[in-house]
């Protein structure tokens, strides 16, 4: 379970603090799956970043399976969040140097679970990737790109998966691919799946909708 309680974040401003988040708290069990919408600047990214440990609060506790990753030293952390929480941001992020396998097969790097060679081959192919494998990301199309990112999201099978503006870098036919696919596969793995995003069109395909105005969290519907 994820759990999330009165968390905070604020920045220092000359005016008296800026806050970003106020008193934010939130809980949701595996194979649950929301949208969280909101303005631009009203906090969606920092809260993303906060739960999956980019950022840290000013107060407030996170815990993932009853664990507050925050309390590890910055090795248990970063073991955390390689291990536990998979990522995928509207910019795909692939190294371009790298081919599409070995961009899947990056977070396993520091693995202990042996060779995830198999594993990834298969998200490939699940994301209908498996003839691109040798090709580098300057060769495919931004749906491509979002594909395999999503694939290195889940080799490492995430008890939390987060994307941020999933779609929105791409033309209406991709982002109703890869929302299809990202469901498919958060269903597929029982994951939980926070997705933060202006589309309305994404967010009604959830089943639950969150609003951030104000440093608050809501809930709401896709509107």
């Amino acid at each position: 379970m994820l759990e999330v309680e009165h968390l905070a974040k604020h920045y220092p401003a000359p005016d008296g603090p800026l806050i970003v988040l106020d008193d934010v708290s939130l809980e949701l069990s595996p194979g649950e799956a929301i949208a969280v919408m909101g303005p631009s600047g009203s906090g969606k990214s920092t809260l993303l970043n906060i739960i999956g440990t980019l950022d840290s609060p000013s107060s407030g506790r996170v815990r993932l399976d009853g664990a507050n990753p925050f309390e590890l030293d910055e090795r248990g952390l970063a073991a955390f969040r390689n291990g536990r929480v998979g990522f995928v941001f509207q910019d795909h992020t692939l190294l371009p140097q790298c081919t599409v396998l070995e961009n899947v097969l990056t977070p396993t790097l520091v693995a202990r679970d042996g060779d995830l060679t198999d594993r990834a081959r298969g998200l490939l192919d699940r994301v209908g990737l498996s003839r691109r494998l040798q090709h580098r990301p300057g060769e495919l199309s931004g749906g491509e790109k979002q594909r395999v990112a999503l694939a290195r999201a889940l080799v490492m099978r995430p008890r939390l998966l987060l994307c941020d503006e999933p779609t929105g870098n791409l033309d209406h036919r991709s982002a109703e691919a890869v929302t299809s696919l990202l469901l498919e596969l958060h269903r597929a793995q029982e994951n939980i799946l926070i997705v933060v995003t202006h589309s309305l069109e994404l967010a009604s395909r959830l089943p639950r909708v969150f609003h951030l105005a104000d440093g608050r969290l809501r809930a709401g519907v896709a509107s």
